[in-house]
């Protein structure tokens, strides 16, 4: 009897036994009812049914591709970092970028902020990057940010975005009308990802090797240069091609133009943080460069495509509490909550085990800890290993070094308002923002927040947004006022 042997190009089950028909399901008889034995039928349909998973409630909508960094300065005074410990030093990353609001089935050219993650696969475990390509975010308080994305969700009954809803919420928190600024202005529909910055949009702590704590915001500086798309033009591109953005980024990397970003940070020791004139951790305003200048750290590359976008760009998963020696949080209050909404998201979509994923795994280290089992387990580890420490089996160990300087903390718990800080203020930041633009910019915010706002069905609700851009500058009050009152009279 001959010996079968299976080769590359076998058809098999799942278990591994050859598949002899791919087109034929096994029936009763030619042309009877199918049988229960057809493993093969069986098992394709059950794995059919199960192809996708809970898509991400925000940034459902993304794209992603590997690279890596390269260090092009010395900051070691800064931190102790080890993948930004010397000039030329390269990391590998992954890059995923994303629309925040819409479903995986959305448009890639809207009105909407863009998510902007980058995990360094360092020497020292993943370091995980998480922001935005906006400086500035919509509300100041974790607490508040189910309620906003809500809003901005599908209607529940009419199963569409409503003014009404999204408007509503803004209206009762003036803390937005800094990103509000930001998103109706001529930045809020990005021409690709490659033409946009990125930001870390936190206030992250770096720690020096003495010790030394210091305040940092991240800022990706693309070297495309930044280009934009109108409403018009936007509406245009989505039509045609929905994947727009995907399109464009897998096609340059696919020719050899490979999309770059400069690295800048911009630093404040932390002693500074309690008597800054305003509060340095709100996710609502930024660090004047006056203050703070960009400080160049690196440079950004993206190279290569993922081969498969499901397990490398849906099943990636990015947590800002994954840190590593030399970086750790700040109190930013936003940044506290995504510590762990983020991780927790991952768990819920892929399992416990999604740090197994090969995008999720490091690659520059291995990662060595007690968990186990859990679904998808791969990890058993063999079976002398013990799954607690500490133990006498040699099993990893903690080092007694701390990732970062600690936090001072005084006073009592409870729920607080942030401290106050002599400058603070909801919207003196978006009147300087308004305040920078041209005359052609400020005509299009103008128009682009008026088109929203005009939509809006109750008269308070507008009334109350009108006087948020107001309080942000006269002028720029007076003009959406006069724009959404001609709106309405049309």
């Amino acid at each position: 009897m001959s010996k079968r042997v299976l080769t590359t190009r076998t058809l098999t089950t799942e278990s591994g036994a050859p598949v002899a028909d791919n087109q034929n399901s096994t029936s009763a008889g030619v042309g009877g009812p199918l049988l229960l034995q057809d493993q093969h039928l069986l098992e394709k349909l059950a794995r059919f049914n199960r192809e996708r998973i809970p898509e991400r409630v925000v940034h459902a909508r993304g794209s992603g591709a590997y690279g890596h960094f390269e260090v092009t300065d010395d900051v070691t005074g800064f931190t102790h970092a080890d993948f930004l410990s010397e000039i030329g030093r390269r990391t590998e990353v992954f890059a995923r970028f994303s629309t925040v609001a819409d479903s995986l089935g959305g448009a890639d050219a809207v009105r909407d902020p863009r998510g902007f993650a980058v995990k360094f696969y360092t020497a020292e475990g993943n370091y995980d990057l998480v922001g935005n390509n906006t400086p500035v975010f919509f509300v100041k308080d974790p607490i508040k940010f189910p309620d906003f994305i809500h809003s901005q969700k599908r209607d529940p009954f009419t199963g569409r975005q409503e003014p009404d809803n999204v408007w509503d919420f803004w209206a009762h928190s003036p803390e937005a009308t800094h990103q509000v600024t930001w998103l109706m202005g001529d930045r809020g529909i990005p021409a690709s990802y490659r033409h946009m910055n990125g930001y870390g949009s936190h206030t992250y702590q770096w720690t020096n090797a003495e010790g030394e704590a210091f305040f940092v915001k991240y800022h990706f500086k693309t070297n495309q240069g930044v280009r934009s798309l109108s409403g018009e033009q936007a509406a245009e591109i989505a039509g045609k091609d929905p994947s727009s953005h995907q399109t464009d980024l897998l096609q340059a990397i696919e020719r050899g133009v490979h999309p770059s970003w400069t690295l800048y940070v911009q630093i404040m020791p932390a002693a500074e943080a309690a008597d800054y004139r305003f509060n340095p951790f709100d996710l609502t305003k930024v660090w004047p460069h006056a203050d703070h200048p960009l400080r160049r750290v690196g440079r950004l590359v993206l190279d290569r495509n993922p081969d498969n976008v499901f397990a490398e760009v849906e099943q990636a998963a990015f947590s800002p509490n994954n840190f590593v020696p030399g970086i750790g949080p700040s109190p930013d209050k936003m940044l506290q909550g995504r510590l762990f909404a983020y991780a927790d998201a991952h768990r819920y979509r892929l399992g416990v085990n999604h740090t197994l994923l090969a995008v999720n795994a490091p690659k520059a280290t291995t990662a060595r800890n007690h968990g186990r089992d859990g679904l998808m387990a791969v990890n058993a580890q063999g079976r002398h290993a013990k799954n607690y420490e500490p133990n006498s089996y040699d099993g990893p160990v903690e080092t007694g070094r701390p990732l970062s300087a600690p936090l001072a903390v005084s006073g009592y718990t409870g729920t607080h308002e942030a401290p106050t800080h002599t400058k603070d203020d909801d919207f003196f930041q978006a009147g300087e923002l308004y305040r920078l633009l041209s005359e052609e910019e400020r005509q299009r915010l103008v128009a682009n927040i008026a088109g929203g706002l005009s939509q809006v069905s109750r008269d308070d609700v507008i009334e109350k947004n009108l006087a948020h851009f107001h309080a942000a500058d006269p002028e720029y009050g007076r003009r959406v006022e006069e724009a959404v009152r001609a709106l309405r009279e049309d």
